[in-house]
């Protein structure tokens, strides 16, 4: 007995000295570094009990970024499951009569962001065939009226209200809507002009808004300035208007801008789409504007919309299969679909005041105190988002109770792939991690966890930085150092 004591003393002994090395090379990384001088930097590593390892600065709570939706994505997966489909449904109004519906048809968005997702010129979105089979069964073969894009399910306005104004026009701050298309972004074809002031070649490739009135204002600046386009537009009114420069010692490139009439888009795409393979559509493409009238690509109010009747509904793919690549790719815009989601399956509403209740209830469902935090969107655009080094470990750390926690888990990311793609690229570290990155300007942060020999999660851990002025690139170097060292002194 005397000697099984002294062996377990021993060990708790090695444990906390070994803990008590990692917290001395923690401080020296971070105070010596010069990447890192003056900055806000917070730190947690903790056991998957929430017991601490070591820490720096570890409750300042600092603007996350895209690690922000490492707590959407794992409240989403804990409350709704990874096995959640989004649903787009099909109704019509009016009368079908010998094959022909005599009315308009209605595609009610239900909130799936994959509507049109990776979609292109020469690709057919997956969802028509299957909204094609649902007009089949109900015996539609023609139809002499209207293709009406339906977004009238959420509430509210696309994009959330402190994002600046120059990230409301591109792709990664389109805002997610009821019905969307192709993440409602448009890709814009761009090249500098053949002189300094001379303006900036754009053509739009993909996808055709016939409607839009777009104004190119764009010039071409001086070799060494960059890229510094931005669309400017609104859901409004049909313009928009590309403003800033483009180096001249740039090369030709594709730009991805905001789209902000993705029904629109969808019902116009989905018409096409039936006149191409013989079912004739008389009305053209329409959609449903905020006072609930229909309006057409001349962007002309008519009628009420009416109450369609529904006939069928696609479903998305598994939430957990959209909570991947949402953590892969750090997409901004399926974020805030399943943010608004969440909101919408627990108040009826789809608005970012319900999406924060549904959030801090399933927060406080995992033994957590939300009131420690401020989240206020799904993707981490907002910089108010504000969340400690050790919030995200004690979440990390909950989420390997929740029963989806292998889904959420299996969401992020590992270095080298997604956009951790050059992380601890020829380290030993970079197997031993699971990782969301959350940059923005002045801001790179880097929370997830390490594992052991066999894939097991042993720690959780974050590494947020706020207010940095070195580059991108000297700090993330910084933080690789940072992360390095703590799996080289936490064991296999």
């Amino acid at each position: 007995m005397r000697k099984t004591i002294i062996a377990i003393a021993l060990l708790l002994a090695a444990s906390a000295n070994a803990q008590n090395r990692l917290q001395q090379r923690i401080g020296s990384i971070v105070k010596q570094n010069p990447a890192l001088s003056g900055a806000a930097v917070g730190i947690s590593v903790k056991d998957l009990q929430g017991a601490v390892i070591a820490e720096y600065n570890a409750t300042t709570r600092l603007t996350p970024a895209s690690n922000t939706k490492l707590i959407t994505t794992g409240t989403a997966l804990h409350r709704l499951g990874a096995d959640y489909r989004f649903k787009t449904s099909i109704g019509y109004t009016g009368t079908i009569e010998d094959g022909t519906l005599n009315g308009d048809l209605y595609i009610v968005g239900g909130g799936d962001p994959t509507v049109g997702w990776g979609s292109g010129p020469q690709i057919t979105p997956a969802h028509f065939h299957g909204w094609w089979l649902l007009l089949n069964k109900a015996g539609i073969k023609g139809i002499n009226g209207r293709i009406i894009g339906d977004s009238r399910a959420w509430e509210g306005y696309l994009e959330f209200g402190d994002w600046t104004y120059e990230d409301i026009g591109t792709y990664y701050g389109t805002g997610a809507g009821a019905l969307c298309f192709y993440e409602n972004s448009i890709d814009l074809q761009v090249a500098a002009g053949s002189a300094v002031g001379e303006p900036v070649q754009a053509m739009q490739s993909y996808p055709e808004t016939p409607w839009m009135h777009n104004t190119n204002l764009g010039t071409t600046g001086p070799e060494g300035t960059g890229n510094s386009l931005y669309l400017y537009t609104t859901d409004l009114a049909p313009y928009a208007e590309l403003r800033g420069t483009f180096a001249l010692d740039r090369a030709p490139k594709t730009e991805h801008f905001a789209n902000k009439f993705g029904a629109l888009t969808c019902a116009w795409y989905f018409c096409n789409y039936l006149k191409n393979i013989g079912i004739t559509v008389t009305g053209g493409a329409a959609d449903i504007d905020r006072s609930g009238y229909i309006r057409t690509e001349e962007f002309v109010p008519r009628e009420k919309a009416g109450e369609p009747e529904i006939i069928g509904a696609g479903q998305s793919e598994r939430l957990g299969e959209i909570a991947r690549q949402t953590n892969l790719d750090s997409d901004n815009f399926f974020a805030e679909a399943i943010f608004r989601t969440m909101g919408e399956e627990a108040t009826g509403y789809a608005v970012y005041d319900s999406a924060r209740v549904a959030e801090k209830s399933a927060l406080k469902d995992l033994g957590l105190n939300p009131e420690v935090i401020t989240v206020m969107d799904g993707s981490g655009l907002s910089r108010r988002n504000a969340v400690s080094a050790r919030f995200f470990a004690d979440f990390l750390a909950a989420m390997a109770s929740s029963p989806a926690f292998d889904s959420f888990l299996s969401s992020i990311p590992t270095p080298g792939e997604g956009t951790l793609e050059t992380l601890l690229k020829g380290k030993p570290a970079a197997s031993r991690y699971r990782l969301k990155s959350g940059s923005m300007e002045g801001v790179l942060c880097y929370s997830g966890y390490l594992l052991d020999g066999s894939g097991t999660p042993v720690a959780t851990v974050s590494v947020l930085v706020n207010g940095a002025t070195a580059s991108t690139s000297r700090v993330r170097k910084a933080l690789e150092t940072l992360l390095s060292t703590i799996a080289e002194e936490i064991p296999e």
